[in-house]
This record gives C-alpha cells, structure tokens and sequence, in this order.
C-alpha cells in the first residue's frame, strides 16, 4: 500500500525500499469544466539540481525537447496534450542507481503551455497527484495528491526527490509559481 502524503512531508524511499532502483513519477490532474478559449495542455518537467539547488548545464532540464537526460537516468515519457483519461497523464522515468554523484535533488513540477496567452491557471485544474511506482513490481509507494487550490499560478513545483545519507528520500512540495515554465528555468539556473 502506498504512503499518502500531505503538503511539506518527507518520506525515505529506497531506506524502506531496499533494491529500489528504477522507478516511474507518475502526474496527474483534471481540467475544470471551464471554457477558457483554447486547449488545456499542461506539461510535466524535472531538474536534476547540483549543490545551490540550481542546474550545472542546460541538458539537466528534462522536459519535452530534452526527453533524456545524458546520463540517461531521467526520461520524459511524452507529452500528453489533453490531460484525457485515467491514471498518469504525464510521466517521467528515473534510475536512482545511474543519477550521477553530482546531482543532490531532482525537482517534479507541472506548467500550462502558453498560459498567458490563453488565459489560463492552475485555479482552472483539479484533482492534481504525483505518485512513485516501483519499475519492478509495479507497486505504487508513494502518492501526494495536491489538495491546495491554486488560483493564478501557471507552475507547480510537484514534489523532490533528494539524496540524504546515501539515500534518495521523497518530498511533498505543492509550492505554485507565477511566469510558467520560464520563471522555473530561471529559478533553478537554465538558460532561456
């Protein structure tokens, strides 16, 4: 059974999962029933983040046009347009074992694509959900359903993954950010 998790909780993740090497970060939301004049597409991102919190190179931002990181121990899985469906909209695979050394944290965050020109934000979405299911077994460790209600922010810092003792833990963030996708490359240190 998975841990559940509310905003700002830690939890180990490969300290109570011994083995745990590969896993997937599933993200997940719902769009309002609200006519804003255009599609919702929302669009799931991590940055691998050295000492400082903030990238060493561009290529630690892997998002829809930089699908795998050069290490290949971050894969984006694709881009899903709609938010359509059940389960995952969007998810990104990570093999703890291959992260290099040099990489303390890796930061899960959520932006709409082209929101201010469409007018949209996070108050317009509902029922958002990260959650970390063991590559091997398929078991769902752990899951952080965000209850916070966000109103004008077009950025989502979703959760952390960081290294603590030699162990990866999980964070539960839900911290919301105003700019979109370029005020988050800014924030960890990406070019734009």
């Amino acid at each position: 059974m998975a841990v559940c998790l509310k905003k700002g909780q830690k939890v180990d993740l490969t300290k109570s999962n011994p083995g745990l090497k590969k896993i997937t970060v599933g993200l997940g939301w719902d769009v309002n029933q609200y006519d804003s004049g255009g599609d919702f597409d929302l669009d799931a991102s991590a940055f691998l983040l050295g000492a400082g919190g903030r990238v060493t190179k561009d290529e630690d931002f892997v998002f829809y046009s930089n699908a795998k990181h050069p290490s290949g121990s971050v894969v984006y899985g694709g881009d899903n347009r709609t938010g359509a469906g059940e389960g995952d909209d969007e998810q990104i695979m990570v093999d703890l074992s291959a992260v290099p050394a040099e990489y303390e944290k890796i930061a899960f965050t959520v932006t709409i694509y082209d929101a201010a020109e469409r007018h949209q934000n996070f108050g317009q979405v509902s029922n958002a959900f990260v959650r970390i299911v063991d590559d091997a077994t398929g078991a769902e460790l752990i899951r952080y359903d965000l209850e916070e209600d966000f109103s004008i922010e077009t950025a989502i810092v979703v959760a952390e993954l960081y290294r603590h003792n030699g162990e990866w833990k999980f964070n539960a963030v839900g911290a919301g950010y105003q700019g979109g996708l370029e005020a988050l490359c800014r924030n960890y240190g990406v070019n734009v």
